[in-house]
């Protein structure tokens, strides 16, 4: 096959490395409109089930990735002068984006993919030789933005107000800082992703934004004031914007990308043009990844490029939909964090990892927290006794 995959970024520059890698004498290019080395992003987080299928799917790239990552056991929690640890019995990874890039597309390049940069490609007649056209160009796609109708395009706005930086301190663990301001309630999402780097993702209820003068503050400003806002968490150190012509310190709302169907003749959709899911469950490298994995899966089967890419879309759907839901429930638990900020910190902290039910938001916070206390104490009881009973047998 001849493909030319539009985007550079993981899911593009994945999917490239399973298909050349698997058979060579396909014929793939990957275009990417930004310069090297320009990326948005400090650094992604990704999980060991993730780190397992990269290890399956392609060794080397995936030993590469886990050399240049940074590891964690703990998730730390902040409230004020109020702080409380949790292990979850498994580690998060983080990366820099920059460098998760590279590895994937001197992977590629090695394999035979052409790379190019400051390729910007408007529309897929600009490719009419290729077989495939695979969209990987983003939440903005352009190609799926020209079919929108088509692709059944809706983008769900959320209500909150985000804004992604870097910080000059590696945190040792995953980090959750609350702060209560004048204007409201703000809080941060800190992971490291090198030895001295960390991301750290601010979001804040419109209200507060403009109460605390975001809506007017210039870049230095803003970091200025967030630094004074989460000093404690940054000990002395920096948050920094984004020095790559991209706007800098920009404060955005969430969007939601869906599609009703991801592909129109030989062109598809993968990755963030097919589906979005908000930050704060840290799914979107994940799903970019898988959806490659399985839409090289599909046209590795020798199907009928018509059966292959159904049968993409329909198995990373299944994915992609339970996501979504779960990062539908996390946007809202964040949303509504006045309900639950002021519990005492075992039970916020609780709920926050419980924030995926669709249960919560309808029932009283403390209610909840006990009956789902109460269940996991009943439980725990009955496999003790399981377990007693085992062993004496």
């Amino acid at each position: 096959m001849k493909i030319a995959c539009v985007g550079g970024g993981p899911a593009g520059l994945y999917f490239s490395i399973l298909m050349k890698g698997v058979d060579p004498s396909h014929d793939v290019t990957v275009h990417e409109r930004d310069p090297a080395g320009s990326t948005y992003g400090w650094g992604v987080t990704y999980s060991e089930a993730l780190l397992r299928n990269l290890h399956a799917t392609d060794p080397e790239s995936a030993r590469a990735v886990l050399d240049s990552s940074v590891r964690w056991d703990r998730w730390d929690h902040f409230r004020g002068d109020e702080s409380r640890s949790e292990h979850y019995g498994e580690e998060g990874y983080g990366i820099g984006r920059h460098r998760l890039l590279d590895i994937l597309a001197g992977r590629a390049r090695g394999l035979g993919v052409r790379v190019e940069h400051e390729r910007e490609v408007a529309g897929e007649d600009e490719l009419a030789d290729a077989d495939l056209v695979v969209a990987c160009d983003g939440v903005n796609s352009g190609l799926r933005e020209r079919h929108a109708a088509h692709f059944g395009t809706d983008v769900a706005v959320g209500g909150n107000k985000y804004l992604w930086l870097g910080a000059t301190r590696a945190f040792d663990a995953f980090v959750f800082s609350f702060q209560e301001t004048a204007h409201g309630w703000i809080w941060c999402y800190g992971y490291p992703y090198a030895p001295d780097r960390s991301t750290c993702v601010v979001e804040c209820a419109p209200r507060t934004w403009k109460g605390l003068g975001f809506d007017r503050a210039d870049e230095g400003d803003t970091l200025a004031r967030l630094e004074k806002i989460f000093a404690d968490l940054l000990d002395g150190h920096s948050l920094l914007a984004q020095g790559d012509g991209h706007g800098g310190a920009r404060w955005l709302n969430f969007r939601t990308v869906t599609n009703t169907t991801w592909s129109r003749d030989n062109l598809v959709l993968m990755g963030d043009a097919a589906h979005t899911t908000h930050f704060s469950i840290g799914a979107g490298t994940g799903l970019a990844l898988t959806d490659a994995a399985l839409l090289a899966a599909a046209l590795l089967e020798g199907l009928p490029l018509p059966a292959a890419l159904a049968r993409y879309e329909r198995q990373a759907r299944v994915l992609v939909r339970s996501a979504q839901r779960a990062a539908r429930r996390s946007a809202r638990w964040y949303e509504d964090l006045p309900r639950y900020a002021d519990l005492p910190m075992p039970q916020l902290v609780r709920l926050l990892s419980l924030r995926g039910s669709g249960l919560l938001p309808h029932v009283p916070p403390r209610l909840f927290y006990l009956a789902h206390r109460a269940g996991a104490n009943a439980v725990g009881r009955v496999a003790s006794r399981l377990a007693r009973r085992a062993g004496s047998r």
